[in-house]
């Protein structure tokens, strides 16, 4: 396809000068561009081909260097990216040394407010709004936000203070009517409510048959859309002016004419205004269309025939190994139930869902009541497997510890995702879980090395009666163990075990990195007759002193390897344990450092990070050296 419209676009100025039939082309060619990038380099398509009309009728109307457009997540943001002078970038969106998935303030002026995680838009357009009023600039304060994230606690507050401000911000609900996975609650419900409405449909599609595709319809569609609320409020419609806000729509988000007439007529008015936007997931691309689950985040295909590239290695993935458990284990346990906030079919739940529905609760966008309900359970007499991806369990933290833990409740919380993601960036990277945790007293921290030690580590957890039980596990493939026939078994809390015996350096790693640290070894062993020792902690807490005490007779030199930030984790762990021995002893951590961690492929970054096994080897090599030095001038003298 000939992008005629696009190249000429450097910027948001550059559309200003477009006919509303040049935008409706443009869209076309957003769309087309999308997709021929997305399906060489991957990303999240679908919620993006379903905002093209929105995000360009934003860009349209508004003023992105002085008015704020504030996207929830950022999975809507691809057209925002490609014509805010992102255009070629985009062709390396997610890759390493290339820009962020996300919107990223450091990366664009026109990049408001960063966003990765969900329910923050609201408040941040809130902020900017309210400062506008007090600097008097006149700056426009608009978010944009999808029925998802609508669910999200945090994006109530926001509506709850927005609409008690009654300061000038306008809020844009992008109802796609599905989330990643299918959308769950009273929101969804409610949102469903209105746009189905028999009274409100039945008059519109009368009106609309008679009048075609004329300048009329369009005359009667603007009084529609200032006439309408009075008609949904028999429906339920006035949620949103109950809360303050002036209610809109819905009009259809991928008419772009429709989008910039509404736009230019809210732009005028004050006070607190949300429109509603219906729009399709997946808009103009058939497959995504037809499948909105799969296209959130399809992966490499065929842009031409929509198939998908598969990768088969053969290994299960730790989520398919922890879905399949869950299973096992809900059948050995009638008390056993599943809980998860929207991402069944990410965490590998959905197999579950569909074999025992009634034991398995989606709670939808919602990681702090996702930990109280399952405390609840708990407290029930159930035994929860509440499964949330390790980054965004950081928004329950509260929850952990006054729900769970001070009540000592039997809450197995399965991190999923922990460590170095991958192309999803900085806001998604589950690397602080270890620290994070580790401050909470009586909670338990398993860190499973492979798929057998996660299978026994759900089984022991379902065991114990005591809690918050702890596992975090990594976005990756296993090592391609036979654990489906490996029988369940028990591993004692806060043991570790050695994996290699070795001379005057010790290896602690956590997770999977310990197969990476005993690659290592067995390499120097090979090249130079030498290896360290390499033990796997399989515990972050309690730590296995024992082992520990081990690890201080018998060497001069350790050195930790985790997967999480070498700032309280387990080079924390093993420090604190270590200094209050009286023993001659250096610790070295290997880990995510103290800053920030882009984009990449998972390789890219564990070798940033110096995880690999070559660079593990190199720093072994390293220790090993000082220490022969360090003899050597010990018998020179």
């Amino acid at each position: 396809m000939e992008y005629t419209l696009l190249n000429q676009v450097d910027s948001p100025k550059d559309i200003k000068g477009f006919s509303l039939e040049q935008l409706r082309t443009l869209c076309e060619e957003i769309r087309h561009y999308m997709i021929e990038c997305c399906a060489i380099n991957p990303g999240h398509l679908g919620s993006s081909l379903g905002a093209v009309e929105l995000v360009v009728g934003l860009h349209y109307v508004y003023d992105a260097s002085d008015d704020k457009l504030v996207f929830d997540v950022g999975h809507q943001a691809y057209a925002h990216k490609i014509i805010t002078g992102r255009r070629d970038a985009f062709r390396h969106n997610r890759q390493k040394d290339g820009i962020s998935g996300f919107p990223k303030r450091s990366e664009s002026e026109y990049d408001a407010f960063g966003a990765g995680h969900s329910s923050t838009s609201i408040s941040a357009a809130l902020g900017f709004a309210e400062a506008a009023k007090l600097l008097g600039t006149g700056d426009k304060s608009v978010a944009l936000i999808g029925d998802g994230s609508l669910t999200g606690g945090l994006a109530f507050e926001g509506l709850n203070n927005a609409g008690a401000s009654r300061t000038d911000i306008l809020v844009i609900l992008n109802d796609n009517n599905i989330s990643i996975d299918r959308n769950i609650g009273a929101i969804h419900e409610y949102l469903l409510n209105i746009t189905t409405d028999p009274k409100y449909n039945k008059a519109k599609k009368q009106v609309w048959d008679r009048l075609g595709d004329s300048r009329l319809r369009r005359t009667v569609q603007n009084m529609v859309v200032k006439a309408k609320t009075f008609v949904v409020q028999g429906s339920g419609g006035d949620l949103f002016e109950a809360m303050g806000f002036r209610y809109f729509g819905p009009i259809d988000g991928n008419d772009i004419v429709q989008v910039v007439e509404t736009l230019s007529r809210l732009k005028a008015l004050g006070g607190p205004l949300l429109l509603h936007a219906l729009t399709k997931k997946g808009k103009g691309y058939a497959p995504a269309e037809a499948d909105q689950t799969i296209w959130h985040a399809p992966g490499q295909f065929d842009p031409e025939t929509g198939e998908r590239i598969k990768s088969d290695t053969g290994i299960s993935r730790y989520q398919d190994v922890f879905g399949h458990v869950l299973i096992e284990l809900a059948k050995m346990n009638p008390k056993v139930v599943g809980i998860t906030p929207a991402m069944a079919s990410g965490c590998g739940m959905n197999r579950f869902s569909e074999e025992m529905p009634e034991r398995f609760f989606d709670v939808g966008i919602e990681e702090e009541h996702a930990v109280t309900f399952s405390a609840g359970l708990a407290a029930g007499g159930l035994k929860p497997f509440c499964n949330i991806y390790s980054s965004f369990s950081q928004r329950a933290y509260d929850q952990i510890i006054h729900d769970v833990a001070l009540q000592d409740l039997p809450v197995v919380l399965c991190l999923d995702r922990g460590g170095l993601v991958g192309e999803d960036g900085a806001t998604h990277h589950g690397c602080y879980d270890m620290a994070v945790y580790r401050t909470i007293p009586g909670a338990v921290i398993a860190v499973p090395a492979d798929e057998v030690e996660l299978k026994d580590m759900m089984y022991t957890a379902m065991n114990l009666e005591h809690g918050p039980f702890i596992i975090r596990y990594p976005r990756r493939y296993g090592e391609g163990l036979a654990w489906k026939e490996h029988a369940f078994s028990e591993m004692e809390l806060g043991k570790g075990i050695r994996l290699l015996d070795g001379t005057d350096v010790a290896v602690i790693a956590a997770g999977p990195v310990a197969y990476r640290a005993v690659e290592a070894a067995k390499s120097l062993k090979e090249k130079l007759g030498w290896n360290p020792a390499v033990y796997n902690i399989r515990y972050i807490k309690p730590v296995d002193e024992e082992l520990l005490r081990e690890v201080a007779e018998r060497s001069s030199v350790v050195v930790t390897v985790e997967d999480g930030t070498v700032s309280g984790g387990l080079h924390g762990a093993v420090s604190e344990y270590m200094s209050s021995l009286d023993v001659p002893l250096r610790v070295r951590a290997v880990g995510i450092p103290d800053r920030y961690i882009s984009q990449g492929t998972q390789d890219e970054l564990r070798h940033e990070c110096g995880l690999t096994a070559g660079c593990l080897e190199e720093v072994f090599r390293q220790e090993k050296d000082k220490i022969d030095k360090k003899n050597k001038k010990v018998l020179e003298n």
